[in-house]
């Protein structure tokens, strides 16, 4: 899951990307909403995190862009505004949900989740596939009722895999999920090495992980 988090107080951004990437979500921050508008050009998201008031413009004008043009990005605006007037004109203008600064961590992260959710159509935290069940919340997944050790990385691309079963994803989404644009370093291949320790720990089951070559990867379950 890629978040884009658009919040010009760097401790309080920073501090939100660290708690998400430990959950598995990789973090870009913007600023401003020119960087911001930099990144959306070049990158899609699973969800954003924008705060109201930044230093370029209010971060409302940045949503009505984003809606204007068709963008459906799940958008939770961050605000220290108490007046509900100006939550019900967030709404009105295409936010999925908003947040009142101060705020906690985990609240954030579980309205992400359900943001996120309810963009996939998805009515249950849990995906299935055969005898493979995968917790986005927790981050984890069973294998025939038993735990299956992963790592964040590894738990991540799994999801990525399971919320499209059946569709074929390209390396380079499977990156763009895994990675932020801080993580510049680490090259495409990375994700043939976490696909391999994937299919090595579901080796010994009926789920298997299809190359495509020059297309990308599938998850399937054995008939």
């Amino acid at each position: 899951m890629r978040i884009l988090i658009v919040e010009d107080a760097a401790d309080v951004a920073e501090a939100v990307a660290i708690r998400l990437g430990k959950t598995g979500m990789a973090c870009d921050l913007a600023d401003s909403c020119a960087v911001a508008e930099d990144f959306l050009a070049v990158q899609r998201y699973d969800a954003i995190v924008l705060d109201i008031n930044l230093p370029d413009r209010n971060g409302t004008e940045l949503l009505h862009d984003m809606r204007m043009r068709g963008d459906r990005t799940p958008v939770l605006m961050l605000t220290a505004l108490f007046s509900v007037d100006d939550r019900v004109s967030a709404l009105d203008l295409g936010a999925d949900d908003y947040l009142v600064k101060p705020f906690d961590q985990r609240e954030l992260e579980a309205r992400l989740r359900a943001l996120v959710r309810r963009e996939a159509e998805q009515k249950s935290d849990a995906v299935t596939l055969g005898p493979l069940a995968f917790s986005p919340a927790a981050l984890s997944a069973t294998l025939n009722g038993a735990p299956l050790d992963l790592t964040r990385r590894e738990a991540t691309l799994l999801g990525l895999l399971l919320r499209s079963q059946g569709a074929v994803l390209s390396k380079q989404r499977l990156y763009d999920g895994l990675f932020a644009f801080d993580d510049a370093d680490v090259g495409l291949n990375a994700i043939e090495l976490y696909i391999a320790r994937l299919r090595k720990k579901l080796s010994a089951s009926s789920i298997g992980i299809e190359t495509q070559r020059g297309i990308g990867y599938r998850i399937f379950a054995y008939e």
